[in-house]
């Protein structure tokens, strides 16, 4: 069992998407709380990269795997048990945004990547993680969606609906999977990640003054709320979404993480 105090000593968690950014911040706040952790990413170059920003190798494992791939969905949850005999925390963090513009001009191939990666991936990494281990040994299962799930944006709306199937996937998942199983989701604001560079590089000065909380977000700021929902400090929640935005959907809609 994990401790009441949200430590996470001898627990092993798979993170997709982790060679940078929120996954990353995650798998470095999982290993700094005890546990194990297999981070994953398409680049093995990125993931190498990666695993020199931690000071125990021991602890973290890397696996090269397309995350729409549920090939690779089931290769990746079996590396992980046979690395380290267990997998206890799942957490879906990969996601991409290739398309920017109105609905009606995105094309078929950057529709179904953004599909493939956002939102097929959280099915089939958690059916992964269920057959192969949670479903006799129980767990958590950790979505990152958006505050972009939450309403309409311009410019980045396909993304927006594959992050508002995130956040009700949550919820199914968190209905068929319990009692043995949690699956919560935060929903980060604007963070300083790669994959949102484009909405703050030019202008960061006049977007931290619409954010109540004066800056941006960093990848730490949505790993200390994960930590808490992987761990048995969140014990009793499950089907939800944490918003974490600066208080920025207090007064409007905010972007994409």
């Amino acid at each position: 069992m994990m401790s009441s105090d949200g430590s996470l000593q001898g627990r092993v968690a798979l993170v997709t998407g982790a060679s940078r950014g929120i996954g990353l911040a995650i798998a470095h706040a999982i290993v700094g709380e005890g546990g194990s952790v297999v981070v994953s990413s398409r680049k093995r170059e990125n993931l190498d990269e990666a695993l020199a920003t931690f000071s125990d190798p021991d602890s973290v494992h890397a696996v090269v795997a397309h995350v729409g791939s549920r090939d690779d969905a089931n290769r990746l949850v079996a590396e992980t048990i046979q690395k380290f005999g267990r997998l206890d925390v799942l957490v879906n963090n990969a996601g991409t945004n290739p398309y920017f513009g109105p609905l009606v001009d995105i094309d078929d191939a950057r529709m179904q990547k953004t599909y493939e990666v956002n939102q097929v991936s959280i099915v089939t990494h958690t059916a992964a993680a269920w057959h192969q281990w949670m479903a006799e040994h129980g767990g958590v299962v950790l979505n990152i969606a958006s505050v972009g799930g939450l309403g309409p944006e311009p410019g980045i709306g396909w993304y927006n609906v594959t992050k508002a199937a995130v956040i009700y996937l949550t919820k199914q998942f968190a209905m068929e999977l319990a009692p043995g199983v949690r699956v919560n989701a935060i929903a980060p604001g604007l963070v300083r990640t790669e994959l949102a560079r484009g909405l703050w590089e030019e202008h960061e000065e006049a977007v931290a003054r619409n954010i109540p909380l004066g800056r941006l977000g960093e990848p730490e700021d949505i790993a200390s709320v994960a930590l808490m929902l992987v761990s048995d400090a969140s014990s009793w929640l499950t089907g939800q979404t944490i918003v974490v935005d600066g208080g920025t959907t207090n007064q409007r809609s905010g972007g994409v993480s």
